[in-house]
């Protein structure tokens, strides 16, 4: 199969734990017999620096020739790098936003899973994280407070700042569709999450998602406010089989998950639009604090990376055998040193992608 891929490598530990990924692609590529061309793009911190703006024109129209885009973490640390000096549309968070706009990727996919041989990573009590979970949260990512109008001014003598939150029906639907869908292959839950007590624009959210359901009534569809899933996710994670919220409450939701996963480089993220194109990128920051020292954890990465060939390029197989090889080489006892516990192995960032890479070509035997 002929791929072309973009490739972002971002800012901080991006160009490091890209690097992995693109590396157990590559063992892909090797040994189902496909043929990977990259693509390297500009955005964020990099941008910046190369071409004075945190996403060009140029890097737009190239992702749009890709099939889907491979992204590293961008930004940097908002208390000392330059780039914070900026104004805030020139800064790198701008240049992301941007592209998801301009590549109308509305739907962004988080799954939180637990692996069992990183319970004693997972900081919630014993017998939470002896129950597992696998959820998978569906945020809409183009709409709501992030998109909306915003301003500082002096209004009446007082200093004032104004965010607009607008969402339309038909972005609601669309999303709600595609959550539905997904459950549909899960376990057939969906838990639509808003703050219909409070807000209108969860009003319209909940009242477009009911309507969606009638569509989908092999699926369980269930309400809740905000503030009680935050609370049921450390109570009860297990009971989640699929999110389905807004942009911001997505964001944060989507955060806490990755942290009772046990780290937060071991959550991946694909960004969606209406065909299968798709942005994929780790859920977690640049940590500009620990680039270049080679011990970040490439493992949301190169999962994004396995995303990447299953819900872009329809490759089950190919994303499943490197799911499975990630199970295995924690299994064998291999961590980085975020989810390092006793009595096990210490690995480096590089050393992580080869640990992966071999046991690609063992479960591709095993196929045979």
């Amino acid at each position: 199969m002929q791929l072309k891929i973009g490739v972002i490598k971002g800012d901080g530990i991006g160009p490091e734990i890209v690097a992995e990924a693109i590396k157990v692609l590559r063992r892909i590529e090797q040994v189902y017999n496909h043929n990977i061309t990259y693509e390297s793009l500009l955005l964020g911190g990099a941008s910046i620096d190369a071409c004075g703006v945190p996403l060009t024109e140029e890097t737009v129209f190239q992702a749009k020739k890709c099939d889907g885009v491979l992204m590293g973490s961008i930004g940097g640390d908002p208390n000392s790098s330059a780039w914070y000096q900026l104004e805030p549309d020139r800064r790198p968070e701008a240049g992301l936003l941007k592209m998801r706009k301009e590549l109308n990727l509305f739907a962004n996919l988080r799954p939180a899973f637990l692996y069992p041989a990183l319970k004693n990573a997972c900081p919630l009590r014993e017998e939470i994280a002896n129950q597992g979970f696998d959820m998978m949260i569906v945020r809409e990512l183009t709409g709501g407070l992030y998109f909306g109008k915003r301003s500082t001014e002096v209004i009446n003598g007082v200093l004032t700042a104004k965010d607009e939150l607008i969402y339309q029906e038909n972005e609601i639907r669309r999303i709600a569709i595609r959550a539905f869908e997904i459950a549909r292959k899960r376990r057939g839950k969906v838990c639509s999450v808003d703050k219909v007590n409070v807000l209108d624009s969860s009003r319209l959210w909940r009242k477009i998602v009911t309507e969606v359901h009638s569509d989908y009534l092999d699926v369980v569809l269930e309400h809740m406010l905000v503030d009680n899933c935050a609370m049921q996710l450390v109570k009860n994670p297990a009971d989640f089989d699929v999110i389905l919220t807004e942009n911001m409450f997505g964001d944060i939701l989507s955060d806490e998950a990755s942290m009772i996963t046990g780290s937060i480089g071991m959550l991946p993220s694909a960004s969606l639009n209406e065909s299968k194109f798709g942005l994929y990128e780790p859920s977690g920051g640049s940590a500009p604090d620990i680039a270049g020292l080679g011990i970040a954890n490439p493992i949301a990465t190169i999962l994004s990376a396995a995303m990447m060939l299953r819900y872009t390029f329809d490759l089950e197989q190919e994303a499943a055998a490197i799911e499975t090889a990630i199970t295995e080489v924690l299994k064998a006892g291999y961590r980085t040193i975020d989810i390092m516990s006793e009595e096990k192995i210490q690995v480096n960032t590089v050393q992580m992608g080869d640990e992966i890479c071999k046991r690609i070509e063992k479960t591709y035997r095993m196929e045979r």
